[in-house]
């Protein structure tokens, strides 16, 4: 099913809420439940407050799933790892645009390796700081919480910033989907779709009850009903 603007909604389960022990199993559920993608948060203690993973899970992750891999860069110096990442199985790479002096460069550089290029806007950064990269873009993530953390509430002002981001990529004649990241659960999901997401990005509302086939089917089918009306 696709959204009022065309695109097909896709759900990208963050393995950030997974059980690492079983991390296999948890992704072979979800994407039973109707998974699309697989979010992968790159986290380094500098640019957010927080460590996860790096290029040798996402080398795993390839093994594990056939299911496109989002890696979401949230580091201070992402032109370093690009390369290694998309080596290692990386089919999407977002980057933030608070640590990119040269955004332009970078974003040429991920599709020049192969990769989707998405620019991420934290929730305090305004949408026009996207505004001369826009026609050149392959997706815009719009965090809907402060980065760093899984299991926050989703902040409402986004959904404005989403319908902002619409305009702003419609206005480039960009069609490219805005992913949306941050408190995406039963509660919120019809909201964000209405608002103009396309991908959405869900951790501990999928992985969090223990049933993440379940839970991914009943996220993946209320965005639908909410793309239909």
């Amino acid at each position: 099913m696709t959204s009022r603007s065309g695109q097909a909604i896709r759900l990208a389960p963050s393995i950030l809420a997974a059980d690492f022990s079983k991390l296999g199993a948890e992704i072979a559920a979800a994407t039973r439940g109707g998974a699309d993608q697989v979010h992968v948060d790159v986290m380094d203690g500098h640019f957010v407050p927080n460590i996860t993973i790096g290029v040798p899970v996402v080398r795993s992750l390839r093994k594990a799933t056939t299911l496109p891999l989002d890696v979401h860069l949230m580091i201070t110096d992402p032109d370093r790892y690009i390369e290694a990442f998309i080596d290692a199985g990386a089919n999407m790479v977002s980057v933030h645009v608070e640590v990119l002096p040269h955004l332009h460069r970078t974003i040429a550089q991920i599709k020049k390796l192969g990769a989707k290029a998405g620019a991420v806007l934290n929730p305090s950064t305004p949408v026009v700081a996207i505004e001369e990269v826009a026609a050149d873009l392959d997706f815009v993530l719009v965090m809907s919480v402060n980065p760093g953390f899984g299991g926050q509430v989703f902040i409402p002002h986004s959904l404005t910033k989403i319908q902002n981001v619409r305009a702003l990529l419609d206005r480039a004649g960009n069609r490219a989907p805005i992913e949306v990241d941050g408190g995406i659960d039963l509660t919120t999901v019809e909201s964000v779709v209405k608002a103009g997401a396309e991908w959405l990005v869900a951790g501990n509302a999928i992985f969090g009850g223990g049933d993440a086939e379940n839970a991914a089917r009943a996220i993946k089918d209320k965005a639908t009903a909410a793309a239909k009306g």
